[in-house]
């Protein structure tokens, strides 16, 4: 790939016309407004998604039913909670992130199959619509798992609902996933190989490659369940010849992968924010590309250690072994992390205050799942609260942490704003204390014995409880502070510019908001898009700063690209 020594060609008008808000309230084959789509309709499901956990963690400041009048409207509280923060906030947002960024990564006009990708996202509102119409027919209520028999006997007809928005929504994923595989092979510029793409569209690929090899499985499941309501058939009734773990595993063949459907794009996001904001080349760049992959294959082969208690004593060795594993290619992930941050000079943004957030919470979180490999243990804390911390260091520790830090470090390009930085600082510190306060209690409570999914429990429990509930209502707060900040820049923060972070990945080399098209004539790739610190890059820079006039973020060194010069990356 050739260096840039000179403007770049095609150059673009500086004054590019924001879309219309109508446009993102209609059809649309232009990937950004899909993707914008995509963020927001996330946003609102997160909102809703989070103000029933308030609920749930209100009802558990005491030991007795307070709130809910009984336990079955308990049951469909966190069983919706659950269904909208893994469906409709974390899965669709980094799907909408990756609908912006691939193609102005990649150079390209816009993604392999556009309408595809517009029709793809229309079908997550009808899929909310199904949730809600639930509230009318009996809520789901069996949890996010929904297992047989509680699924199939003992919930209202919500469940068949709830069942039929999972399809839609595993549907749009896979339309999704088949188009960022296509693009990424067939929309790459001449000269960027695979060992130049961005690590984000690496993470990208990893993930819709899981998809379209997991999702059918979930798909598969959910036919049978909801022909074991609606049609009297007996899959997962043994005593009709039936096999009730069926479902489980076919359920968890889906499920397991689908933690890294959820926080593989928030890998990639993390290795194009450190770097940027230490001002350091990558450290491993093809052990942290090779690693998704790895993680979207080994991650097939650790489904059953969710089912140890349902497993004969034979087949827990081998799922034991492989689920610690799976953590030898994260591990390579986070000290190639580490790494790009030693001898950086690292810019405290709040897109990094994020970034280093997920470091720290991710690896506990990674810790506790390495326990839950060994099998004494994960039977010993098997359903309790030590599974609900875990899940949640994971997930929101992870993936929300990862989408926050996106946010903060894209929002730029996608609106020519910058995020208020006060505002943002605030925010990362009330959802950081928040967040560690209201799950790792949890660690001690699953430890000690108190059952997850129950609204009634021990009263030796409650002042841990307490503290986590309090410590949710902070974070609970944290989310209107991100909305607040959002709502203001959108309207008055500060013009960014093309490229406020000096960054050298090609979304940076157009216009914030890009044009219709993305880019005028054919842009041409930085070789190394993590060489931060060479000559070749900061003439690339002044290159991009002589079309698109100087940007960057004040009250920082700007022009020193590094603490000293290091050699390309090979």
């Amino acid at each position: 790939m050739a260096t840039i020594t000179r403007p770049l060609p095609g150059a673009v008008p500086l004054n590019v016309p924001r879309p219309q808000f109508s446009e993102y309230l209609r059809w649309s084959v232009d990937h950004k407004i899909i993707g914008v789509q995509y963020m927001a309709t996330a946003l609102f499901f997160f909102i809703v998604g989070g103000a029933l956990a308030m609920l749930v963690r209100w009802e558990l400041l005491t030991p007795a039913l307070d709130l809910m009048p009984d336990g079955t409207e308990y049951n469909r509280l966190f069983t919706m909670h659950a269904t909208f923060m893994i469906f409709l906030w974390i899965i669709p947002m980094m799907a909408g992130f990756g609908n912006y960024l691939v193609p102005l990564m990649l150079g390209a006009k816009d993604m392999a199959f556009p309408w595809l990708n517009a029709f793809a996202f229309w079908l997550i509102p009808p899929a909310g619509v199904l949730f809600f119409l639930g509230y009318f027919a009996g809520q789901a209520e069996a949890g996010w798992t929904s297992y047989p028999p509680l699924s199939t006997l003992f919930s209202g007809d919500g469940q068949t609902l709830w069942a039929l928005a999972i399809h839609l929504l595993g549907i749009s994923s896979i339309l999704g996933a088949i188009n960022f595989i296509v693009t990424a092979k067939n929309m790459r510029p001449e000269g960027m190989g695979y060992f130049q793409m961005p690590l984000f569209v690496w993470a990208i690929l990893a993930t819709s490659i899981i998809v379209v090899m997991a999702t059918p499985f979930l798909a598969g499941g959910l036919t049978l369940l909801i022909l074991d309501r609606v049609a009297g058939t007996q899959f997962f009734n043994p005593a009709q010849g039936g096999d009730v773990l069926l479902w489980q595993n076919v359920f968890w063949f889906y499920s397991h992968p689908a933690v890294y459907i959820m926080v593989l794009p928030a890998f990639g996001m993390l290795s194009e924010i450190l770097s940027v904001h230490s001002r350091k080349p990558i450290f491993g760049y093809r052990a942290i590309a090779l690693s998704s992959m790895a993680i979207a294959l080994v991650g097939f082969t650790v489904w059953a250690h969710h089912m140890f208690t349902s497993l004969t004593p034979a087949l827990r060795i081998p799922f034991m072994i492989t689920s610690m594993i799976i953590a030898v290619p994260t591990g390579i992930k986070v000290f190639s992390w580490l790494g790009t941050l030693w001898g950086g000079k690292i810019r405290f943004t709040s897109a990094m205050l994020f970034a280093l957030g997920f470091l720290s919470m991710f690896v506990i979180g990674g810790i506790g799942g390495v326990m839950l490999a060994a099998v004494p243990f994960n039977i010993h804390v098997h359903d309790t609260y030590f599974v609900v911390s875990h899940l949640h260091f994971v997930l929101y520790g992870g993936s929300v942490f990862g989408i926050y830090a996106g946010l903060y470090h894209w929002f730029p390009k996608m609106s020519g704003r910058m995020l208020n930085e006060r505002l943002g600082k605030i925010h990362f510190w009330l959802t950081y204390v928040g967040f560690f306060f209201t799950f790792f209690p949890q660690n001690m409570l699953g430890i000690l014995g108190m059952p997850r999914r129950v609204a009634v429990y021990a009263p030796e429990f409650q002042t841990l409880n307490v503290i986590v509930s309090l410590a949710a209502f902070v974070l609970g707060i944290s989310t209107f502070v991100l909305l607040i900040n959002m709502f203001i820049s959108i309207r008055n923060g500060r013009v960014a510019g093309a490229n406020p972070w000096r960054a050298l990945t090609l979304e940076w080399a157009t216009t914030s908001p890009p044009p219709a098209h993305n880019f005028v004539g054919d842009p041409v790739p930085f070789k190394n898009p993590y060489g931060y610190g060479t000559q070749a890059a900061h003439a690339y820079l002044q290159a991009v700063e002589q079309r698109f006039g100087p940007s960057g973020v004040p009250d920082t060194d700007v022009t020193t690209l590094a603490p000293k010069a290091e050699p390309e990356q090979k």
